[in-house]
């Protein structure tokens, strides 16, 4: 399953966000929910989390840039399982890494989902639109 689009579900009151409908079956036995970069939350496949976990511990213990990107990877990490409704549990660290309150932004990224806190979502789509446009097959 590919995850793709844009949802604007809100957190309840406990942190809890309802994951879109569409993708509910293939998140129902649960997700990993890490920080992401641009202050982002990213919600995984447990499967697609190993793949990611597996590629960030293939880098050297003695490189400091691979040290740090582990450490925020898993630090924030959270194994969550959904509720009967559809809903996870966003723990209160990570909201406040993202800036997550009542509102938020999901979008489907391939493989993943990303939590946005709205306004910096819009943020970075004004600052990433031209670039986007600016692609060509040649691509730089």
């Amino acid at each position: 399953m590919r995850f793709m689009g844009t949802y604007r579900p809100k957190l309840d009151e406990k942190g809890r966000l309802f994951l879109p409908a569409k993708f509910r079956d293939r998140l129902a036995e649960g997700v990993v929910v890490t920080q992401g970069q641009e202050h982002c939350l990213v919600v995984w496949p447990p499967d697609v989390f190993d793949v990611e976990a597996d590629r960030a511990a293939e880098r050297s213990m003695t490189d400091k840039a691979a040290r740090g990107y582990q450490r925020m990877f898993f630090s924030g990490g959270d194994e969550v399982v959904p509720d009967k409704q559809g809903r996870v549990s966003i723990s209160a660290g990570l909201r406040e890494y993202a800036g997550l309150e009542k509102d938020v932004v999901v979008i489907g990224v391939r493989n993943r989902l990303e939590i946005w806190n709205p306004t910096t979502w819009e943020d970075y789509q004004a600052a990433e639109i031209q670039k986007f446009s600016d692609l060509d097959e040649g691509g730089d």
